[in-house]
């Protein structure tokens, strides 16, 4: 038998001890004042909600019990949340029976806080808090002003659907959901109403939209704009009119929790790879266009942090020669902002967020942004760059594709020998340059890349073979026929 909470099956004695605390998740000390546990269940009220054990050490994870603080000691935690807040936030507690690092029986107290939806936690003190990532943040000036506003708005993904059904919905992703939450005991309408995705008024019960579009059968039914549009264009800039030079427009429409795995599999297949010469091993390796964890948190945060309430406007991933743009309708929410989102998060649809890191798409929790700057840094790629155009927001991930073109021309241009290379014309260079920077390439590829016809490049090797500058491997009539650089 797990021992863990029962109120929440992720939380397991494992789970306790050795998982990396998080927005959703802390561990202190019985050692700890109940006035200073105040600060915490402030800010996860105020945040998304979580979950607080007590009896574990912050740094080293042990468990060193909560029996030997003693009973009031014990009551004044139980009781923090009434004595040290304001208003009280709702909150559950639970006892798990543990044995301490001494071997001796014991007790972790875990207090589950629940997100405050309309109103600011504070604590006795009249200070303010927020979960953001694993610390709590106290929250004074702008950022205070705009979690009261935030606190005081409505949010879309709680309201009540008018049309939808439980029928609507995907009976498989339910099932898929409520196995990942430790609840396939319990009925369809009970997951939904435990989650807050099914509410009864006026007698009867309505699903929220978050329901619906995290597990509709159907999206388009209700939310015609919950897609993502993959654009890929011609060139650096998007031509219009005359000028038009898209050449792949793919819209990608599913539920919430089949939208991401569809765009990741679909994108996957138009991000180019490069193959580069190692100069410190001498051999070829392949090097992606961008770094994976980049452009797939970026549509991972499209997804979840979108403002569903636009309607009219859906995200949209642009694919250019020399970068990756992923636009998602709303501005930044809350206290985030194109400066700080570097280190601060926020969820504006926290039970959205909240089922998409249950099922293992939020992974990053604590990561995030922050790594997308660190992956694309250590492929040698410029910052991310966020912005805010509109009503909207903008991840743009630049490749170096300039730079790398420069390097293999002139790589190529050294092998061949200033003499030979400017005597070739320039479609004989850029072929050239295409073979050498990736071993061997057959004929219909390097018609692709360099958009001419058969008999062109057809001419162009004859010629190219007979000034000795590229070997031909197979029979000119095969199909399968391969061309590789001989100045290596």
């Amino acid at each position: 038998m797990t021992i863990g909470s029962k109120i929440n099956k992720t939380y397991t004695l494992e789970y306790l001890t050795t998982e990396s605390e998080n927005k959703y998740f802390d561990r202190k000390s019985a050692a700890i004042k109940p006035s200073d546990l105040a600060r915490h269940i402030s800010a996860f009220a105020n945040a998304d909600g979580g979950v607080i054990a007590i009896g574990i050490e912050d740094k080293s994870k042990e468990i060193t019990g909560i029996n030997a603080c003693g009973e009031d000691k014990i009551n004044a935690f139980l009781n923090g949340p009434r004595v040290h807040c304001k208003p009280m936030p709702d909150f559950q507690e639970e006892f798990i029976d543990v044995i301490n690092s001494r071997g001796e029986p014991d007790r972790i107290l875990l207090l589950h806080i629940t997100k405050s939806v309309e109103q600011i936690i504070r604590t006795d003190n009249d200070s303010t808090w927020l979960r953001i990532g694993d610390s709590s943040v106290e929250m004074k000036g702008d950022n205070l002003r705009n979690l009261e506003y935030e606190k005081n708005s409505r949010h879309y993904e709680d309201e009540l659907h008018p049309d939808a059904a439980i029928d609507d919905l995907d009976k498989e992703l339910l099932r898929q959901y409520a196995e990942h939450i430790g609840a396939e005991d319990m009925s369809i309408e009970d997951v939904l109403r435990a989650r807050g995705f099914l509410k009864s008024r006026d007698g009867r019960d309505h699903l929220t939209n978050a329901a619906v579009l995290l597990f509709a059968k159907n999206i388009y039914q209700f939310y015609p704009n919950c897609r993502i549009r993959f654009l890929r264009y011609d060139g650096v800039y998007a031509g219009v009119g005359t000028d038009i030079n898209i050449i792949r427009d793919k819209t990608i429409e599913y539920p919430l929790l089949r939208i991401i795995d569809e765009a990741k599999k679909f994108i996957e297949t138009q991000l180019r790879e490069f193959t580069m010469l190692d100069v410190q091993s001498g051999k070829f390796k392949v090097v992606p266009e961008y770094p994976e964890f980049a452009w797939q948190e970026g549509i991972v945060n499209a997804v979840t942090h979108r403002e569903y309430a636009l309607s009219g406007n859906y995200i949209k991933v642009s694919m250019y020669d020399d970068r990756l743009e992923i636009e998602s309708p709303g501005r930044l929410p809350n206290i985030v902002t194109v400066e700080n989102i570097r280190d601060v998060r926020y969820s504006r649809n926290s039970r959205i967020s909240r089922v998409l890191t249950e099922m293992g798409w939020v992974r990053e929790l604590n990561e995030g942004v922050k790594r997308i700057y660190r992956d694309m840094e250590s492929f040698f790629l410029d910052d991310p760059i966020y912005t805010e155009p509109e009503q909207s927001v903008k991840l743009t991930l630049k490749n170096n594709i300039v730079m790398r073109s420069i390097r293999q021309t002139d790589r190529a241009a050294a092998e061949v020998g200033n003499d030979v290379w400017n005597e070739i014309d320039d479609l004989e260079k850029k072929i050239i340059t295409f073979i050498s920077g990736r071993g061997r390439v057959g004929r219909i590829d390097i018609e692709k890349y360099t958009r001419k016809s058969t008999k062109t490049v057809n001419n162009r090797l004859n010629h190219l073979i007979e000034l000795g500058l590229i070997n031909a491997i197979g029979n000119k009539h095969d199909p399968g026929r391969v061309y590789e650089f001989s100045k290596q």
